[in-house]
């Protein structure tokens, strides 16, 4: 049963943004909008905290050479996380209510391919993107991780502070799991103790089917519990396909799957509500309708 208090997350941006018109095409994916359309990147955050979101993400996921290119990168980065941060701090200042802004820390070097990390080039991808974010963001949230180093190097250059730290996995979800495992093959449980060591105050998995997350709540909790940490659960699930293991995340608009609209999508969140995940939200996909109706009926 859940033993701490509900904290409502945000949705996908990518899709929202264009849904407002926003320019969204590759390779720049949702960084577009940060230099082209801020005002929709500030309407698209109001859009999920007037459904009922207490913690939104800054829109920095595509600021990285990945996406924007390596020049581009190098020259605009910083001022990039900094427009992220801010329009994010700006909608959540203008909340009736409290609203915390998580800063959020993408895969460095391409998401769902653990096998292009680079150690080395770590930090100087994270220096331009903590630099731009931390005056704005109240956490940070490396999310759709797949690699345990990864998220390490990530802690190691995080900046001094206190600032809480999140840590998101993204699932293998094609085909059978005997194991709940993330995308590199670690497994939940590797994942699981390898944050716990880190002092983290919060392990999810997103963008990943539903089906596969419970498992991952069942496994997170059950090591933590062995552990004797108190670390908050979280989920944050996609509404796409399956996403085979050679898949390029924001490689595309896939088709959303049908039986995911907003009451489809509360059965799973309530079912990772009954097995302890106290932060739920939405990955791709998911909008500020599917929030809405997560923040009525879950609370």
């Amino acid at each position: 049963m859940p033993d701490q208090p509900l904290i409502i997350l945000d949705g996908g941006m990518g899709r929202e943004l264009q849904r407002r018109g926003a320019p969204f095409r590759q390779p720049e994916w949702s960084a577009l909008a940060l230099t082209e359309a801020p005002q929709a990147v500030v309407q698209a955050h109001s859009a999920f905290i007037d459904a009922g979101a207490q913690v939104i993400t800054s829109n920095s996921y595509a600021v990285v050479p990945f996406h924007i290119g390596q020049a581009r990168f190098d020259a605009e980065a910083e001022q990039l996380a900094n427009t992220a941060g801010q329009l994010a701090r700006q909608a959540a200042d203008a909340s009736a209510g409290p609203v915390r802004v998580a800063g959020s820390l993408p895969p460095l070097f391409g998401s769902y391919r653990p096998d292009l990390f680079q150690p080395a080039l770590a930090g100087t991808v994270l220096k331009p993107l903590l630099q731009g974010l931390a005056p704005h963001v109240d956490l940070w949230l490396a999310e759709t991780q797949s690699l345990i180093a990864e998220v390490q190097a990530i802690h190691a250059h995080l900046p001094a502070g206190g600032k809480p730290f999140w840590v998101s996995f993204t699932l293998q979800d094609e085909g059978e799991q005997d194991v709940p495992r993330s995308r590199s093959g670690e497994t939940v449980a590797e994942a699981a103790q390898a944050v716990a060591a880190l002092g983290v105050q919060a392990l999810l998995f997103n963008c990943s089917q539903p089906e596969v997350i419970g498992a991952a709540i069942d496994v997170a909790r059950s090591q933590f519990e062995a552990l004797g940490v108190s670390i908050a659960i979280g989920a944050y699930a996609n509404a796409l396909p399956p996403q085979p293991k050679d898949a390029k995340a924001n490689d595309g608009l896939d088709e959303l799957r049908q039986d995911l609209d907003p009451p489809g999508y509360l059965r799973w969140a309530q079912d990772w509500r009954t097995r302890g995940a106290s932060l739920l939200g939405g990955c791709c996909g998911i909008g500020p309708e599917h929030i809405e109706r997560l923040a009525q009926d879950v609370r």
